[in-house]
């Protein structure tokens, strides 16, 4: 084969690499277009209206295609995502969390104000004399959380914050620092979680 044409041939193979490589990243056009089939449970822009259905709206991107992964293979149990993840590939993953991600939240209003300031100081201070930590050191102060890492936690559902957390603790939940977050989750009492989810859904 002569120079000219290894050359040629170099160059088609890299422009393919690049082309490929382009249309794998995330794409929230391409997102908004999946999530038609997401809609009845997590609203048409991520904002649920069920509150033990998540808010998706202004998650990280990469937590939410962690989850689908998760949901697909089984590290997160859940029969009725894991039928919704099932024909979903990594690229369309990527697709919904960059369309999510973009949305943003508008969380509802505390339920509870009785119970903010008891899950504000649990949230940020924990209690070190039962050995728990601060959610705040791993989900940051303001709920924020840390992209792709720990999931933001402000503005969500306080009966979905509630059910996650009493998953952990019961062992039903195993992906997500499982191990972890089921130690946090043994030591809290339903008193505590309730006004943990309360303090969540209200801070802004």
């Amino acid at each position: 084969m002569s120079r000219p044409m290894s050359a040629a041939l170099a160059l088609s193979l890299f422009m393919a690499v690049l082309a490929h490589a382009e249309s794998a990243k995330p794409d929230a056009a391409k997102g908004q277009a999946l999530s038609v089939a997401c809609a009845a449970c997590h609203g048409a822009d991520g904002n649920s209206a069920i509150p033990l259905n998540p808010s998706l709206a202004q998650q990280h991107p990469a937590y939410i295609a962690k989850q689908l992964a998760n949901f697909k293979s089984g590290a997160r149990a859940n029969a009725i995502m894991a039928g919704m993840a099932a024909g979903l590939t990594a690229e369309d993953m990527g697709h919904l969390g960059a369309w999510y991600g973009s949305q943003k939240l508008r969380p509802a209003p505390a339920r509870d104000s009785s119970l903010v300031e008891r899950g504000r100081a649990l949230y940020r201070g924990g209690d070190a004399a039962r050995g728990l930590p601060a959610c705040s050191g791993c989900h940051s102060p303001s709920g924020a959380g840390i992209p792709a890492q720990y999931p933001r936690l402000a503005g969500q559902h306080q009966d979905y914050t509630v059910a996650q957390l009493r998953a952990f603790r019961a062992g039903e939940r195993a992906n997500d620092n499982a191990a972890m977050m089921r130690s946090i989750a043994a030591k809290l009492t339903d008193a505590e979680m309730a006004a943990l989810a309360e303090f969540l859904a209200a801070v802004r």
